[in-house]
């Protein structure tokens, strides 16, 4: 099974702070942690951090002995709520292993861990180096233990800490521009996550090709729809022979025909079905490539609940019909886990997610109450263009990519928005301001009943 640990910007860099007070002395703190399970995958999400006081510690420069009295309460909350609990102790030399001291500390610790919490998941230890690497293990019921998979820390930047390597690998022909252009460590990082992509059409069609392309390790389409005439002047590596069929099957036929070496999960369903969210929620990075804020809306609520650096695309193209153009513009929204929200930045309101569940639910009372104009702001179909929607496309994975690889000549956290209007003539980057409460208080919980705290999803699940 791969096993993987997510964790905010914000969590790591209070984690180092407390682990390196700068008296070159080992430190211990504990963290409770969400899960997300997929088949083949596990993945453990920091919720709550606990430094454990340097006083109540015995601390040399090779060795850190902590009280576990410590631990207790973390570990009730653990059964309670079907979660792990992770250790992290840092090792100021900079030696990124884990020690024989660690080996033996950590076999008596987690056999008291799985007798308490008495379930067969994993749960985790960490050692840190004042670089701020984090080299983990998952420790499973049986005794045994193996290095997770990566860590993956989300922030401003994007930064994944694997194990170290043994021999490098020879970088494939397919590939080796792109590591020139972005270094070997970028390729690797690409070569070794697990990406989804939200919507399969206009934008999300272009922006699977590009990410195929880069050699994405694993990739995850989710989208209900099937390809029909009107789809073939944008969505890209289509025919006519495909009218009728999935979109994410197409797409996914394509990648593997690509040959790079890419893994793909196809699910040709709505977000909310229950295959698909906890495909996604075991992802590192998601784009979101909807025009419903429905979907939008869940897919910023389960970024948030399981650690995901969330790209959204929107693309907007007014027109008449008849050849008239008022506006062609759209936009790449970033997104970080306990951050703002796409509602908090003014995508939609309340009443627009109101309207588009009606739209769904009760299409006859939604076409009523349009009628009497008690609804207003849903966006109806609208003209679609390829080469606009392959431009926003390449915007996104552009964004990603410095992200993972910071090259920009001013820091990333300025580049939280950024709209480009065709019409206007203009293109303007805004960082990310506020916080949305209601979502950050779910920062790292993972599985839940119900699920993301939402009844109808596990209505939607039962059904299933």
């Amino acid at each position: 099974m791969r096993v993987t640990l997510s964790l905010t910007s914000a969590q790591h860099a209070a984690i180092h702070t407390h682990l390196f007070p700068g008296d070159g002395r080992e430190a211990v703190a504990l963290m409770l942690c969400g899960r997300a399970t997929s088949p083949g995958r596990a993945k453990l999400v920091v919720n709550e951090i606990v430094p454990v006081p340097y006083d109540a510690c015995q601390r040399t420069d090779r060795r850190v002995t902590w009280p576990t009295s410590y631990l207790e309460p973390l570990l009730d909350k653990a059964l309670r709520r079907g979660m792990a609990v992770a250790k992290i102790h840092s090792h100021p030399g900079g030696h990124l292993h884990f020690s024989k001291v660690d080996d033996e500390a950590d076999a008596a610790l987690f056999g008291s861990v799985h007798a308490w919490v008495d379930d067969s998941a994993p749960h985790l230890s960490a050692v840190m180096v004042p670089s701020g690497a984090v080299l983990g293990r998952a420790h499973h019921a049986d005794g045994t233990h193996g290095e997770l998979h990566h860590v993956c820390l989300v922030g401003d930047d994007i930064r994944f800490c694997r194990p170290p390597a043994g021999a490098s690998r020879e970088i494939p022909e397919f590939a080796r521009r792109h590591a020139q252009a972005f270094g070997r460590g970028t390729f690797e990082a690409v070569r070794g996550l697990r990406l989804g992509v939200v919507g399969c059409s206009g934008t999300g069609g272009p922006l699977v090709d590009q990410v195929a392309r880069l050699g994405v390790g694993e990739i995850v389409l989710v989208d209900p729809d099937r390809v029909e005439e009107k789809n073939l002047n944008r969505i890209v590596n289509t025919t006519r022979a495909d009218i009728g069929r999935p979109k994410v099957e197409v797409l996914a036929a394509f990648v593997e025909r690509l040959g790079l070496g890419s893994r793909v999960e196809a699910f040709p369903h709505d977000l909310s079905d229950p295959a698909a969210l906890h495909a996604i929620s075991t992802c590192d990075v998601v784009f979101g490539c909807m025009d419903g804020v429905e979907g939008r809306d869940l897919l910023n609520r389960l970024a948030t609940f399981y650690g995901l650096a969330y790209f959204d695309v929107g693309v907007m193209l007014d027109a008449d019909g008849h050849g008239g153009i008022g506006q062609i513009c759209g936009s790449v929204h970033y997104l970080q886990p306990g951050r703002s929200s796409l509602r908090g930045r003014g995508l939609y309101t309340d009443g627009m997610l109101e309207a588009e569940s009606l739209r769904r639910q009760d299409p006859a009372a939604y076409e009523d109450r349009l009628a009497r104009g008690y609804i207003r702001g849903v966006p109806e179909d609208r003209p679609a263009v390829g080469a606009l929607n392959g431009l926003f496309s390449s915007l996104a994975v552009m964004e990603f990519l410095l992200r993972l690889h910071p090259s920009r000549l001013d820091p990333n956290g300025g580049f939280a928005t950024q709209t480009f209007s065709l019409t206007a003539g203009y293109w303007e980057n805004l960082p990310d301001e506020g916080v949305d409460e209601a979502l950050a208080r779910y920062v790292g919980r993972g599985d839940m009943v119900p699920f993301l705290n939402r009844p109808h999803l596990d209505m939607l699940a039962r059904a299933a």
